[in-house]
């Protein structure tokens, strides 16, 4: 399966989900449906991927794709600009989808109790530290009913990191329940860090898919598992109905 739709109660005009790394026609180390220009694979297979990819989403939006490069930047689908880093974005309109990339940081997916905007955010440990879950929220307007959910990413029995990771959350309220040390260094739960972050900023409810990617080699990509891989795509949209 190349799609995977998120098992949360949406609006009846959202559709999210993510890709795995299956169904597709990339070769090794990307096989099989990387969507990423930037790992070194073909520019015309990883073209024929996304043109795969618009086909089995529902409605078939517009993809807007971002320049990830770990900011907290966050930008309406329409404001895209693959020269800035961009790592978020959110969108009212109908026939856009709201994308990131992801080989083991987090999918956050952003969207309004009566479905009229969407958005979403990619978190690695330094932008959940530099506040774009916050940044993202930032786009709703104020009063927003909003609910979160949380992809497959890089899980905590896996995400080993050093002192200066957790270091960068001791602005945290509690941050250090989420880094459980392990033979000099820690253990980082990045989901639950970020569902924290979320809820105690008002959103009303944060979904997770609980599924490791760097667990879960036949499903997800993973950086950290093996170096030179692909990427899944993250989508949310609204739909005409």
């Amino acid at each position: 399966m190349s799609f995977k739709f998120a098992p949360w109660p949406l609006p009846a005009n959202v559709q999210a989900g993510w890709t795995t790394r299956q169904g597709g026609v990339s070769r090794a180390p990307y096989g099989s449906f990387n969507l990423a220009h930037h790992v070194g694979e073909p520019a015309s297979t990883v073209a024929a991927n996304r043109g795969l990819l618009r086909q089995r989403l529902p409605g078939a939006p517009t993809v807007t794709w971002l320049h990830q490069t770990h900011t907290n930047r966050v930008v309406n689908v329409t404001a895209a600009d693959p020269q800035q880093g961009q790592d978020g974005s959110y969108c009212t309109a109908i026939g856009s989808a709201c994308c990131v990339m992801t080989a083991d940081c987090l999918p956050v997916f952003f969207w309004r109790a009566d479905g009229a905007q969407v958005a979403i955010a990619h978190a690695g440990w330094r932008g959940l530290a530099d506040k774009i879950l916050l940044a993202t929220l930032a786009s709703f307007e104020p009063g927003s009913r909003i609910y979160c959910g949380i992809g497959p990413a890089i899980g905590p029995a896996a995400f080993e990191v050093g002192p200066d990771v957790r270091a960068a959350f001791n602005h945290w309220p509690g941050y250090e329940r989420f880094f459980q040390p392990e033979r000099g260094k820690y253990l980082c739960d990045l989901a639950g860090l970020a569902a924290d972050q979320l809820l105690s900023a008002g959103v009303q409810r944060v979904y997770r898919a609980n599924a490791c990617t760097v667990q879960n080699p036949d499903l997800y990509y993973s950086y950290r598992r093996d170096g030179q891989t692909g990427r899944m795509a993250n989508l949310i949209w609204k739909l005409a109905l």
